[in-house]
C-alpha cells in the first residue's frame, strides 16, 4: 500500500472499530449478519475480460440464483472477480472485500463487515454510513492501484477525475432472534426495517413506511428482501442472499453505465446545437455539416452498441423470481429512468443527424445546379460569339 492508501485505511479502520467494538459477534445479540458496502466506478468504454483474466489470474464470477436453474440462465459475459486482501480492524474484526470487472467498463468493489447487535444499532449504523465518505476514498485508491496493473485490458480508459461513481449499502441478516417468518418480521419490525433502508434513526411516517415496504420480495416463507434506492435489507441465509446481492450489483452497474451515456449524449447534443446556432444552416456552412453529422452518427452507433451490451449482460430466460427481483432492484435504483433519458436523447440525436444530412444534401444539390447554370452560361457566351468551346 502507498502512504495515502494506508492513511485512508487507517481512518476507515478507526471509525469502524469505534462503530462495531461494543456489538461485534456478541453471542446473545438478537441480530447477526453482515453489512456490505458496494462502490462502483465507470472507468473505461470496455474491459477485455479474457485479457484481464490472463493478467490477474483471476476467476470468473458466475450468476447465482435462488434455486436450481438451467445453465442458460447466466451472465452473457461473466465479470472477472478478484479477492481483496482482508483488512483487520483495531477491534479485531475482518473487513473482507472483492472487486469485479464488468465488460462494459464498470469496476465494482464490495466490502463486507460482520455485524451482531440490536435493531437500534443497525439503524444507527445505516444512518451513519449513508453520509460517510471514507469508504469512497478507500475504494477509489484501491481501484486506481488495481487498474494500473489491468491497464492493457482497458479500452479507452477515462481519466480518474472523470469517473462516475455509485454506492449502495446492503444490510444482510442471516439470523434473527426467534427465527421469524417474513410476514411476522414485517409485522413486528417493519418500522425498523424501513429506517434501515432509508438510513434514518427517527421514526418515519406511516405513508413513508408503507412506500418503503411495498418494495419487498420473498421466495420462501422465511426470506425477505426490501429494496431501496440507496440501501437494501435482506433476511436470508448467506447462500440465499447471494442472488439479491449479485443482482443489486448488476442493477447499480447498469445505472452507472446509463448515467455515462446520458452525459455523453448531452455533451454531443450541446455541441451540435452550438454548431447550428453559429451558422451551421447557412448555405456555404452546410458543407461542414457532413463532418459534424458523421461524428454524431458514430456516437449514435457506439452508444447503441454499448447500451445493448449493458442491457443484455444477464439473462433470466427461465428464472422468473430472479427476473422479478432484478426488475424491482433496477426500478428502485433508477435504471429505467436513465434508460428512458438515453433513449429519448438517442431519438433526438437521430433526428438531428437526418436534419443535418438533409441540409448538406440541399447545399450539394444547390452547388451542382449552380455549376450546371454556370456551364450553360459559358456555352451560351461562346455560342453567341461564334467561337467553339
Amino acid at each position: 500500500m502507498d502512504r495515502e492508501l494506508t492513511a485512508t485505511v487507517s481512518v476507515v479502520s478507526n471509525e469502524l472499530s469505534q462503530t462495531l467494538a461494543t456489538k461485534a459477534q456478541s453471542p446473545s445479540a438478537p441480530l447477526r449478519g453482515s453489512v456490505l458496502v458496494l462502490i462502483q466506478f465507470d472507468v473505461c468504454e470496455e474491459i477485455r475480460l479474457d485479457d484481464l483474466r490472463n493478467i490477474l489470474g483471476a476467476r470468473t464470477s458466475p450468476a447465482s440464483f435462488k434455486h436450481q436453474a438451467p445453465g442458460y440462465v447466466r451472465y452473457q459475459r461473466p465479470p472477472v472477480e478478484e479477492t481483496l486482501e482482508p483488512l483487520v480492524l483495531e477491534g479485531g474484526e475482518r473487513l473482507e472485500g472483492d472487486i469485479k470487472y464488468y465488460d462494459y467498463g464498470v469496476v465494482s468493489l464490495v466490502f463486507e463487515l460482520p455485524f451482531s447487535g440490536s435493531w437500534d444499532t443497525l439503524a444507527q449504523l445505516s444512518s451513519r454510513w449513508a453520509s460517510d465518505t471514507n469508504f469512497e476514498s478507500l475504494a477509489t485508491r484501491i481501484a486506481k492501484q488495481k487498474l494500473e496493473r489491468a491497464a492493457p485490458a482497458l479500452v479507452k480508459p477515462y481519466p480518474a477525475e472523470q469517473w462516475l461513481q455509485e454506492d449502495y449499502f446492503i444490510f444482510h441478516l442471516r439470523e434473527i432472534e426467534g427465527s421469524p417468518s417474513a410476514a411476522d418480521l414485517l409485522a413486528s419490525e417493519g418500522d425498523r426495517i424501513a429506517q434501515v433502508v432509508r438510513g434514518e434513526t427517527a421514526m418515519l411516517s406511516e405513508g413513508e413506511r408503507q412506500e418503503i415496504l411495498q418494495s419487498r420480495i420473498s421466495y420462501y416463507p422465511n426470506d425477505l428482501a426490501v429494496i431501496g434506492w440507496n440501501a437494501a435489507f435482506i433476511y436470508d441465509t448467506p447462500a440465499g442472499a447471494e442472488t439479491a446481492i449479485q443482482l443489486l450489483q448488476y442493477a447499480n452497474s447498469q445505472l452507472l453505465e446509463f448515467r455515462h451515456y446520458d452525459e455523453l449524449l448531452t455533451s454531443e447534443l450541446e455541441g451540435v446545437y452550438d454548431f447550428l446556432d453559429k451558422g451551421g444552416t447557412r448555405l456555404w456552412a452546410r458543407w461542414r455539416t457532413a463532418r459534424a453529422a458523421s461524428k454524431l452518427h458514430t456516437v449514435l452507433l457506439d452508444v447503441g452498441e454499448l447500451t445493448e451490451r449493458a442491457d443484455n449482460a444477464i439473462k433470466f430466460l427461465s428464472d422468473m423470481f430472479s427476473a422479478r427481483l432484478y426488475k424491482l432492484a433496477a426500478s428502485k435504483v433508477g435504471v429505467p429512468d436513465y434508460k428512458d433519458l438515453v433513449k429519448e436523447k438517442l431519438r433526438t440525436a437521430e433526428e438531428l443527424y437526418h436534419f443535418m444530412i438533409d441540409q448538406f444534401n440541399q447545399a450539394r444539390a444547390f452547388v451542382l445546379e449552380l455549376m450546371v447554370v454556370i456551364i450553360l452560361v459559358i456555352e451560351l457566351v461562346y455560342f453567341f460569339r461564334g467561337k467553339p468551346i
